[in-house]
This record gives structure tokens, C-alpha cells and sequence, in this order.
């Protein structure tokens, strides 16, 4: 079975890199060389974390890394049986992709994408084969968390969905399966849990730390809400909030006003050394 991966950034080389580890065989593609090269070495690095920790003869890792070409050439999709979209989350990016896959993908190829939030029947809704576009969300760090969100568009197939499930388990991974709605469902229930955290911080009742202590301590959360907006990223966050409300309508989304200005003033989180906490 032949897999490729549009986008090598922090999800796409994690996604390529847990596809080859399982034995695909992995087209990883992305318009700059660069990145690609960077990626590579990612990947490389990550996969040495990966067999030492895990007890395994790191001169095993050639032999993954040799299942995963690295090409700017978009046509490199042709032959693939499935085809994963890891590129930025903007909607008009994503459907302008899915409209070109559709033309150089072979008939039978699957389209996915690694969208957060954004609608799978709507990229569905671009190609000729909204039968065969399904959302498949990983999460990030993607060799290390072990849960697949298994989007349906309207029009997604039951084939189409059993392929993906079947595929999920055979990386190691566990999926959940949700019908398209917005930001489906893990950061559904997180996103409005981090906004009231940032609420209650702006009404100055408590302190950044106190909110993630109480979390961690009272809730049985491994990361506290504000610091894991900071790991996110605080434009990430900011994004997937806005996606929320305009989607839904619903004012129990609203965007906290502290948000948007720790984004206008560049203070972006762990990415740019200053979020809710400092990171010098």
C-alpha cells in the first residue's frame, strides 16, 4: 500500500514518519526543498529518540527512513492508494489542494485530510470524488499521541471509512469516529476549557499558575490549560477559537479579549518565548 503526505511541517513529517515506521511505503511532499530537508532531519532524529528508548538496533532506522521519498513534485501522488492533506489550516488552501489531487490522483485514491476543525463535505464538495474525502486528524507530537480523530463528510463512503479505521490500527493508533461538525470533537470540549482559563486569568482572580495547578491537581490534567495554549500556540489557539464562534454562533464561544492581545503583540507562546509564561 503506497501513502502520501502533502505538507512536511511538524504534522506532516510525524505523520510520514509513523506511516513508514508501520511499512509503507511514504511519498512525503512539500513545495520548499528546505523544508523538506528539515523534515528529513526530524524525522531522522526523532526515530533514534524513538529506538533507543524503545530498546531497538538503531541501525534498523536506514531501513524506515529508506520507505519515504522526499519530492516537491506534487505529480509524485498519482500512484498513491492514499493521500493525507497536512498543509495550513485555511479552508480556500486546502479546497485549491484537494481540487488538484483530484485531478492527478489515481480514481481509486483516498483523499484525507489532517484539518483540525475545518469541514470535511466542503473539501469533499471540490472534487469528483467526495465519496473518497474523509478527515483523519492526528495530534501533536503525532509518533507520540495515540489517538486518530476519523472524520465522515456528508458524502464519505462506508469503504472509504472502513479503509481509514483498518489503517488507524494498523499504525498503532486508536481512532474515535465523528460525523463533520466543527472542530469535531476533541477541541471542542478543549477549546472552551482553555477560553474560560484565559477569562479567568483577564478577571485577575487567580494567577497563570494556580489555573494550571488546579487543573493538573483537581482534574488529573497532565498539562494545565494555559501552558498547553502556550505549546499550541497562542495564534494557533486564537485561530481554532474564531473557527469555533463563526461556525457555531453560539456567544458560549466567545473569543477571550486576552487572547487577541497577547497574538497582536507577538507573544505567541513556547514559538516565539513569551505566552502566558516566559520561555528564555
Amino acid at each position: 500500500m503506497k501513502m502520501g503526505v502533502i505538507g512536511s511541517g511538524t504534522m506532516g513529517n510525524g505523520i510520514a514518519q509513523v506511516m513508514a515506521t508501520a511499512g509503507y511505503q511514504v511519498v512525503l511532499c512539500d513545495n520548499n526543498s528546505v523544508a523538506l530537508e528539515k523534515a528529513k532531519n526530524t524525522i531522522d532524529t526523532n526515530l533514534i529518540r524513538v529506538f533507543k528508548r524503545q530498546k531497538k538496533d538503531v541501525n534498523e532506522i536506514g531501513e524506515v527512513i529508506e520507505r519515504i521519498t522526499f519530492t516537491t513534485d506534487i505529480t509524485e501522488m498519482r500512484g498513491q492508494d492514499l493521500v493525507i492533506e497536512a498543509i495550513i489550516e485555511n479552508i480556500d488552501a486546502k479546497k485549491s489542494l484537494f481540487a488538484e489531487l483530484d485531478k492527478i490522483c489515481k480514481d481509486n485514491t483516498i483523499i484525507a485530510s489532517n484539518t483540525s476543525g475545518l469541514s470535511i463535505t466542503e473539501l469533499g464538495a471540490v472534487t469528483k470524488r467526495a465519496d473518497k474525502v474523509i478527515g483523519m486528524h492526528f495530534f501533536n507530537p503525532v509518533p507520540v499521541m495515540g489517538l486518530v480523530e476519523v472524520i465522515r463528510g456528508s458524502n464519505t463512503s462506508d469503504p472509504t471509512y472502513e479503509f481509514v479505521i483498518g489503517l488507524v490500527e494498523s499504525i498503532g493508533k486508536e481512532s474515535i469516529s465523528i460525523l463533520d461538525t466543527p472542530l469535531f470533537v476533541v477541541n471542542r470540549i478543549l477549546v472552551p476549557m482553555i477560553n474560560e482559563a484565559i477569562f479567568l486569568l483577564s478577571e485577575g482572580v487567580v494567577s497563570a499558575e494556580d489555573i494550571d495547578k488546579g487543573m493538573k491537581l483537581g482534574a488529573s490534567h497532565a498539562i494545565g490549560p494555559l501552558a498547553l495554549a502556550d505549546m499550541i500556540g497562542l495564534d494557533t489557539m486564537l485561530f481554532v477559537a474564531e473557527t469555533l464562534f463563526e461556525e457555531t454562533g453560539d456567544p458560549k464561544y466567545r473569543v477571550p479579549p486576552l487572547l487577541r492581545k497577547h497574538v497582536r503583540a507577538g507573544n505567541l507562546g513556547r514559538k516565539s518565548g513569551k505566552g502566558f509564561y516566559e520561555y528564555y
